[in-house]
């Protein structure tokens, strides 16, 4: 579908120096993205935190991103070894915000070129921690994660997707709110590989604005049908119908930005075409 003529295009072929890559790229992502996935149900077997409070960690990490303007697949990535580091070890409630600040401030040394100091991450958890505590923390999760930082995240497959299937801006970033919405919630999420998450983002963007879901140029490049990307695009659906009256407003608030056309204010379709 081509973009709208009263808007540009949120990016382009133009944009993307290896295009002649891009088949190759999605293919190893693909593969990937198994390997780095954190284990779907872990929460379950923690002993003395909740599904509520890693919500409520993971939309104070969004406000961090937004305090320190970090990009967004920075907080992508922090979820990311947050889940993997809780797939495998069990804390404690009081030590939670410790192990997230931990893997906010890998991702910001991964993906940013100026990422904040450590000092600034010890004041943004108003000194609960001592710098000491955090570079301990930061240690054990490099040690836990083998070191294997580079994980494919949802949002590096909806750029390839928005690519491939170029919409306008506002769908564009409609498919970028409710993407980051998916990182709130362990269940059912954890369950989908990030490609997947990404397309059902996509689709439910793509239905929402221009009232169509998969076209036929993305079938071509992913694989995926329409039937496979359906449960979590329903999942993502409710999510998004549910969004604005959650307790925690970070992404909402995110997303109502000019700068991101203000989707968030984007009333949801009640139903979507499936069945």
């Amino acid at each position: 579908m081509q973009s709208l003529p009263e808007e540009e295009p949120l990016i382009s072929e133009d944009n993307w120096p290896v295009a002649e890559y891009a088949d190759d790229i999605h293919k190893h992502l693909r593969e990937s993205e198994l390997r780095y996935r954190s284990k779907p149900g872990y929460m379950s077997k923690q002993p003395d935190i909740t599904n509520c409070m890693r919500v409520i960690l993971v939309d104070w990490l969004v406000e961090v991103a937004e305090e320190y303007r970090l990009c967004s697949e920075t907080i992508y990535l922090a979820v990311n070894y947050l889940d993997r580091f809780l797939s495998c070890m069990s804390v404690l409630r009081a030590k939670l915000q410790l192990v997230g600040t931990a893997a906010i401030l890998l991702a910001a040394k991964y993906e940013e070129i100026y990422p904040p100091e450590v000092d600034e991450f010890v004041y943004i958890t108003d000194d609960t921690y001592t710098k000491k505590q955090l570079l301990r923390m930061e240690h054990l999760m490099l040690k836990v994660l083998s070191f294997d930082m580079t994980a494919p995240t949802s949002h590096q497959f909806l750029i390839q997707y928005l690519l491939a299937g170029a919409v306008c801006v506002k769908t564009a970033n409609l498919a970028l709110y409710v993407s980051e919405l998916s990182l709130l919630e362990v269940d059912p999420f954890l369950k989908y590989l990030p490609s997947m998450i990404a397309a059902a983002a996509y689709c439910l963007a793509n239905y929402t604005i221009n009232r169509t879901l998969w076209p036929d140029s993305l079938y071509a490049f992913t694989g995926y049908i329409l039937e496979e990307i359906a449960p979590c695009l329903i999942q993502l659906h409710r999510l998004h119908l549910a969004a604005s009256s959650l307790p925690q407003q970070a992404i909402c608030e995110k997303y109502k930005s000019a700068k991101y056309c203000s989707v968030s204010l984007i009333k949801p379709v009640e139903t979507l075409p499936l069945y």
